[in-house]
Order: C-alpha cells, then sequence, then structure tokens
C-alpha cells in the first residue's frame, strides 16, 4: 500500500489536498534484498539503494544509529517524482492501476506501485559524495519505464545532506502539457517522528514562533489527507517526541505538504506501514525535452539545529525573476509558450486573458513599490493587468492595477508603479499577471518575456 497522496494540481492550476480510498489499495509482497551506497561523517550515515533508482533509503544520526527513513513500498524513500500530462496516462494502452488512474505521468526515482524497480545506470560512491542516475518507474503503471532519466549529486555538510537533482526529459508525446505539482522532494520518515513542525508566520528568520501541523490520518479512516501550507522559511521537520528528527529545507519553495499516516504510539521501524510525510512543492510545466534541477537539504538534529543550519545558509531577496533560461517555477492559464529551452525569455503565445502566476514567496509591499517589466511586444498598444496577493489570502480584484504601453516591437522595461493603489500594502505572498487584456487583431504573436523585478 501507498501512503504518499500527492499534492496535484487541476483545471485552474492551484494547490490543494485531494483524498484518495483506501479499500482502493493493494499491499504488493516486495522483494526486501537491497545493494547499499553509504557515505558517512562523524555525524550522520546515510545510504542509496542501487536496486531503487538511488533512491535514500537509509539515514541515521552516528550517536543514535536508528534509520529515519520509510521503505514500506516503493513510494516512500527520499526520491525524486514529477507530474505532467496527459491523464490518465495509458502509454500502448496499458491502463493505470485502479487506484492511481487520476494522477496521469508520474514517474518515481524507486519503483511502480506493482514492485518494479528502477533501474541504474551510472553511480559514484567516492567516500565524501554520491552520485547516482537512473531511469525511473511509472508509478500508476505495472512496468513502464520513464521517458526520462532521473540524477542526484549528493554530499554531506556536518549533520545536513545537500541533494542537487535533474530530470532529463526524452518523451515522444510533445504537446506541452498544463503545469502540476511537483514533489522537491518526496520524504517519509518512520513512526517515531510523526510531528510536524515549521514556521509559516509572517516574520520569517526573526526566531518567531513555531507551528506544529496537526494531521494524522487514521488507518480506520477511508480517506487520507496532507495538509499543505505557506513555510515562509522553507523549511520542514518530522521530529519524535524529544523534538528531534529530519529537516527538509528547499530555498527555492515555499509551498509545503505533509502529515503522518497511522496509529503515531506504533514504534515502528523501516519496513513498517505507519510513516510521515513532508514534500517542498512547485507548479512546473515539463516539457517533452526538459532538463530541470532543484536543490534541497536535509537536516538530522533537534528541532534548534535544524532551524539554526537554515539561518546560517539561506539568502534573502525580494522577488526577481530573470527568464534566461528557465522559466522559474512561472506557469500559465489560456495559454502556452514555445518551448523548452527558454532562451533570453518567455516566449508567451498573446491570448486574450492569458496569465503567467509566479510562485508563492513573502515579501513586503514597502520594500518592492515597484514591478519592473522587461519584455518584447509586438508594434502596438498593449495593456496588461497585474494582480498581487496578500498574505492568507486569495487573488481579488481589489489587488489588482492595469498598466498600458505602447511597444516599437523591441526589449523595453516599463516601471509599473504598484504603490499608487491603496491595496498595495502589508505582506504580499505572489504575482499573477494577465499578459494581454486586449484582443490582438493577428493570431499567434508572442511575446518575450525577459524579466519580472520587484524594487524601487
Amino acid at each position: 500500500m501507498k501512503a504518499d497522496f500527492k499534492i496535484i494540481s487541476f483545471a485552474k492550476i492551484i494547490f490543494f489536498v485531494y483524498t484518495a480510498p483506501l479499500q482502493a489499495q493493494t499491499v504488493v509482497p516486495l522483494d526486501r534484498v537491497e545493494k547499499m551506497s553509504y557515505i558517512e561523517n562523524g555525524f550522520i550515515k546515510l545510504g542509496i539503494d542501487l536496486n531503487l533508482g538511488g533512491a535514500i533509503t537509509y539515514l541515521s544520526d552516528k550517536v543514535k544509529d536508528e534509520n529515519i527513513i520509510n521503505n514500506w513500498d516503493w513510494g516512500r524513500q527520499v526520491q525524486m517524482s514529477f507530474y505532467s500530462g496527459p491523464v490518465p496516462f495509458e502509454p500502448d494502452g496499458k491502463k493505470a492501476h485502479k487506484a492511481w488512474t487520476f494522477i496521469g505521468w508520474n514517474p518515481i526515482q524507486s519503483g511502480d506501485v506493482a514492485g518494479n524497480k528502477s533501474k541504474v545506470l551510472a553511480h559514484k560512491n567516492t567516500g565524501i559524495s554520491l552520485y547516482v542516475k537512473c531511469i525511473p518507474m511509472h508509478w500508476p503503471l505495472d512496468n513502464v519505464p520513464g521517458e526520462c532519466t532521473y540524477e542526484c549529486w549528493i554530499t554531506l555538510d556536518g549533520n545536513a545532506v545537500r541533494v542537487k537533482s535533474r530530470i532529463v526529459n526524452n518523451r515522444p508525446d510533445k504537446q506541452q502539457y498544463a503545469a502540476r505539482g511537483q514533489e522537491l522532494p518526496a520524504v517519509y520518515t518512520n513512526a517515531p517522528w510523526h510531528r510536524l513542525i515549521t514556521y509559516r508566520g509572517d516574520k520569517p528568520f526573526a526566531n518567531d514562533t513555531l507551528s506544529l501541523i496537526a494531521n494524522h490520518n487514521s488507518p480506520k479512516s477511508s480517506t487520507i489527507q496532507w495538509a499543505n501550507w505557506q513555510a515562509t522559511e522553507s523549511w520542514a521537520a518530522n521530529v519524535d517526541d524529544k523534538d528531534w528528527g529530519l529537516g527538509v529545507w528547499n530555498e527555492s519553495v515555499q509551498i509545503f505538504s505533509g502529515g503522518y499516516y497511522g496509529d503515531s504510539s506504533f514504534e515502528g521501524g523501516s519496513k513498517n506501514i505507519p510513516t510521515a510525510y513532508i514534500a517542498p512543492n512547485s507548479i512546473d510545466i515539463l516539457d517533452y525535452n526538459i532538463t530541470y534541477d532543484y536543490n534541497y537539504t536535509l537536516i538530522v538534529g533537534d528541532i534548534k539545529q535544524i532551524r539554526e543550519y537554515v539561518y546560517a545558509h539561506h539568502h534573502t531577496s525580494l522577488p526577481a525573476y530573470h527568464f534566461n533560461d528557465s522559466r522559474l517555477q512561472w506557469y500559465y492559464q489560456g495559454t502556452t509558450d514555445k518551448g523548452w529551452p527558454i532562451k533570453n525569455g518567455l516566449d508567451i503565445i498573446l491570448k486574450k486573458d492569458a496569465v503567467m502566476i509566479g510562485p508563492v514567496t513573502l515579501w513586503k509591499a514597502e520594500d518592492a513599490p515597484v514591478l519592473m517589466f522587461t519584455a518584447t511586444y509586438p508594434a502596438g498598444s498593449h495593456s496588461i493587468k497585474i494582480y498581487w496577493k496578500p498574505f492568507g489570502k486569495d487573488f481579488a480584484e481589489a489587488c489588482s492595477t492595469e498598466f498600458d504601453f505602447r511597444s516599437d516591437g523591441k526589449q523595453h522595461t516599463y516601471n509599473i508603479p504598484l504603490h499608487q493603489s491603496a491595496q498595495y500594502k502589508g505582506n504580499l505572498k505572489q504575482l499573477k499577471i494577465i499578459i494581454a487584456t486586449k484582443q490582438l487583431s493577428t493570431n499567434n504573436n508572442s511575446a518575450l518575456i525577459h524579466s519580472i523585478v520587484l524594487g524601487k
């Protein structure tokens, strides 16, 4: 049985948590033979399983010497997992497991729901670092390899594990599917680490009060539901009753999901079904040929040590998106861009009321009164509409402004005075831009959006 009911995005491409029936799942007899590759230092020991695509299956403190990572089935571990269309995904007419038809395209690093394992293509252990490359398996299907490769570079840093992850797609289906929610990465810990701690307030990096996410799912329930929240310091931790455990930090995202499944009093180990879950999340378009990288850090220790590590290594800056070679987690409604690779901007098809939406973050209006919008539009008159989302609220018409400009078909930076709106105030969390509020006279025009920067 797999208990990682993942964040996914549907019609309007907004995050929400869904439920799935427990009775629709199956328990798959799994081969427990491991082929491990370990690295360690004076603080921690980490192991990847080369029979499971090189997913992280072992992590322990050198003193406690107890594995934190859950390995009930191939949907657990600490592993890469990506989502795209179509939904359902039925290559060559092959049907998904009946419990997972709604997931669609979903290669994961360890293996599939039927117990088939991912294949390692390359592996290197230097004694202080690990590298692994694999062909993942589509979780919902029986023995269907992904049309992609996964790579991980892993190094130890005191009580922390730094990981760079990469997907390289090579799909025959060249359609640009809508953005989907991604796990960056998926992290599963064992039963003792059942308390989910994070910071979700509006005073990050000030040692403000932490929050407990009380999200326990009973095995007697007919559904499992993960919580999701804005982690404004970009980390969360699964800890035991003494506040010791595993922190997960991904500096590039602030939307997290997580919770616990099973009896929290159960002293279960790595091969038992109760589990705690954390995933830093983003919404991304995954082109058929994309190369997509992300970084995260696992931190072993008590809550104070986990937070201190984040504080010592984080970088604070205002939102600034320079689309030189990446979408930087921006995505679209009502349009598409011209695909991967990204070169000197997002080449977006101009359709009336087409929208681009930015990642969730946190900034103060007083620190960034002006939006600098650098773009190349077709010659003529244009109008865009900018929305900002206040912290803890949704997008609303009151929190928006329109901006009219003329273009000569060349690149220009347009300084948009957001501060002139009385509603541009306080703590803010997200931008949305209608890139064409007027109907264009000709079809198939596009605008090249070079950068979106908030500042003074």
